[in-house]
């Protein structure tokens, strides 16, 4: 199912029986309402990749907001919980929708490393919001955004939502609230956040860590271990992460050469860049370039 409205568009894809992906994009200046029924089986996560979604329940009395970045996972088994968005302008989110039997096939080996998942939790309602660490919005860009032939789009997205779900599950026995308790602070959260807007706004020349600290006013440790709490990775594993999406948007934007992109993202040579690139995405800037062409 495919629809285009006024600058913005709702595509939803089948991946098998019971189990979808929802990409709603809203690119116009004005909010937009998305509405549709979900029952009582499903389990659904959806993911804000830029601007702000608002999820609103019971007509109206109720409602979870997701910001950019951020994710919100619900599961009721006792009520329907029918979609109804409010997608802010510039707006874009993922959403997957599975039943909970499918779902449990996917971790029927290791459902003891799901909370919910437990016998405790069969007869309630479950919702976590969370942050999307850096290798999450990855694999989103890559949902929202491809350039294949038709004959393998659908075993692509496939590919792409399993990974997607096996990242969000994929938490760190370090990175446990109760071993961080500072970051219940909400004061230390908007620094490590105030943190990853100064390294992505200076990619190019990142400020050492110790530097970083300082201009955010937390200690060394307390920005190492909330920065792997929060976006579930180390600053500059991050960052690197973070630089090669950059560059390969802008590649895909064709209106930069690979020189230029590198130096944009702090790579003073070019091989250093194509190396990087290489590392990340197992092919060349100049051969991704290529593959887009012939898509």
């Amino acid at each position: 199912m495919e629809e285009n409205v006024a600058s913005g568009s709702f595509k939803e894809v089948l991946i098998e029986q019971g189990f979808y992906v929802l990409k709603i994009q809203n690119d116009s200046a004005e909010t937009q309402k998305v509405i549709r029924d979900i029952n009582s089986a499903y389990i659904q996560f959806h993911f804000c990749l830029k601007g702000h979604a608002k999820f609103v329940f019971n007509e109206g009395r109720y409602a979870l907001d997701v910001s950019e970045e951020n994710s919100l996972l619900l599961y009721n088994t006792q009520v329907d919980l029918p979609m109804n968005l409010e997608l802010h302008p510039n707006s874009w989110l993922v959403s997957v929708v599975m039943t909970i039997r499918k779902f449990h096939s996917l971790f029927s080996n290791e459902a003891s490393y799901i909370p919910f998942l437990s016998q405790e939790f069969k007869e309630k309602k479950y919702y976590s919001q969370d942050p999307v660490s850096p290798a999450i919005a990855v694999v989103l860009s890559q949902i929202m955004n491809y350039n294949l032939h038709p004959s393998i789009k659908e075993l692509y997205i496939k590919g792409k939502v399993y990974e997607l779900i096996s990242l969000y599950f994929n938490k760190s026995t370090d990175a446990d609230i109760e071993q961080c308790p500072f970051l219940v602070d909400e004061d230390n959260v908007l620094r490590i956040r105030k943190a990853k807007e100064i390294m992505i706004n200076h990619m190019a020349e990142p400020p050492s860590l110790p530097d970083l600290a300082k201009q955010v006013g937390i200690s060394l440790k307390r920005l190492k271990e909330g920065f792997k709490q929060i976006y579930g990775d180390s600053v500059y594993s991050f960052l690197f992460d973070y630089k090669m999406e950059h560059a390969r948007r802008l590649l895909e934007s064709g209106q930069h050469n690979v020189n230029e992109i590198g130096l944009r993202i702090g790579y003073s040579t070019s091989s250093h860049f194509i190396a990087a690139f290489k590392k990340k995405y197992g092919t060349t800037p100049k051969k991704y370039v290529m593959s887009l062409s012939n898509g």
